[in-house]
């Protein structure tokens, strides 16, 4: 019985335990019902972004930015440094891409609207500072594509592989373009 005492005089004589037979206050009742608010509005936003980031293009929806080279019809390179844009619609079917490249002479904008269905792909393609704009067919999922992009005169392979937030673009052509290799990150 002295050891009960010895702790109530170190702790104020305020009793400790089970506070289940305690009123909670309308301040605490209103603080739980925020909280709870909150959390579940947290997990609707946190499940509709990881919806929207099913199908072929999950993971690839956001901005990226990196360097590159470009290679031209010469054989001469350049560095570049690029910005690319994904939004991924459609049940995450869909893809909107803009890539610009540019170099201290060299500048272009690759703007892209695919579909999926299943592993194949369709779309078009446009490059803007040249007024060229096309088609887009290919194969691709899991991170992994590629496309052969084709106008009148002109055909160009695409592969774009993605792995977690790195990823790179090739592309390959017959034209005064010979090609681009770009490495991005997302930002």
């Amino acid at each position: 019985m002295e050891h009960l005492r010895a702790y109530r005089a170190a702790v104020g004589g305020k009793r400790h335990g089970n506070k289940a037979g305690q009123v909670a206050s309308p301040f605490a009742i209103a603080r739980r019902l925020i909280l709870a608010v909150v959390a579940l509005f947290a997990v609707s936003v946190f499940s509709t972004a990881s919806h929207a980031q099913s199908g072929p293009f999950a993971g690839l929806a956001g901005n990226w930015s990196g360097t590159g080279t470009v290679t031209l019809d010469d054989g001469s390179t350049e560095r570049i440094r690029c910005r690319a844009s994904y939004a991924v619609g459609n049940g995450g079917t869909g893809l909107n891409q803009t890539l610009t490249c540019a170099s201290d002479s060299y500048k272009f904008n690759l703007t892209t609207n695919v579909t999926a269905q299943g592993s194949a792909l369709s779309g078009t393609w446009s490059e803007t500072s040249r007024n060229i704009n096309g088609l887009i067919q290919g194969r691709g999922g899991n991170g992994n594509f590629e496309v052969v992009a084709t106008a009148p005169a002109f055909s160009a392979n695409i592969a774009l592989t993605t792995r977690g937030n790195k990823q790179s673009v090739v592309i390959k052509a017959e034209s005064q373009f010979k090609g681009a290799s770009i490495s991005l990150s997302r930002i």
